[in-house]
């Protein structure tokens, strides 16, 4: 197997890449039903609910991370799931970018002078109901993150060249309602990675890095 350089996943070619790209096109189809053609017309539907993430590279050079969020067990919907920060998308936000940055900052205190959005991905689709805004914003170093005890348990990073890395892209099911479902799963270390998350990840990658 040959890997890729380091370089190919530092924060200054994620910039590039996602520069080259025109990304936020209205026809690409991302979402759970990629991996469940036959529910397309359950999940992709006109009363879809707007929501908006962030998905933060942080500039190491070289080594660049992604930061990932561990949901508060309390929470009534996908507690203790690993998830970009992010939420709905408030009628007083002026943009899916905005929203993503007002989530960021409530959920684990990372304020936005210390990002630099570059973009954002097509909208991806979650069979829960939701139209997700993943939007793409480098980190410079020297935060310091405070976690919302409400939302969140954990903050932590992940390499950018493990989420990028496709043979790292497991597919899995689950049966629910009786009816067996596909994701994506990427385990990390004592993360599992994994549903809407790891969709949009491999979204990312099959985007900037395919």
């Amino acid at each position: 197997m040959v890997h890729a350089p380091a370089a190919h996943y530092s924060a200054q070619d994620f910039r590039q890449r996602a520069a080259q790209e025109h990304l936020n096109d209205a026809a690409a189809d991302y979402g759970d039903h990629t991996l469940n053609p036959g529910l397309r017309e359950v999940f992709v539907h006109d009363r879809l609910r707007d929501a908006a993430v962030l998905i933060p590279v942080v500039d190491h050079g070289d080594a660049s991370t992604v930061i990932l969020t561990k949901r508060a067990d309390k929470l009534k919907s996908h507690s203790g799931q690993i998830a970009f920060p992010g939420g709905r998308i408030d009628p007083t936000d002026a943009s899916p970018e905005a929203a993503a940055l007002r989530e960021t900052v409530e959920e684990i205190g990372l304020t936005s002078e210390f990002v630099d959005v570059i973009g954002r991905l097509p909208d991806y689709v979650t069979g829960s109901g939701y139209r997700i805004a993943p939007v793409l914003g480098i980190v410079r170093p020297g935060f310091e993150l405070t976690l919302n005890a409400d939302e969140v348990d954990d903050a932590f990073e992940v390499p950018l060249g493990f989420l990028m890395d496709p043979l790292n892209h497991n597919r899995a099911s689950r049966v629910w309602q009786d009816q067996e479902r596909f994701f994506y799963a990427m385990p990390y270390e004592e993360r599992y990675i994994w549903g809407v998350t790891a969709g949009i990840i491999r979204a990312l990658y099959e985007r900037l890095y395919a």
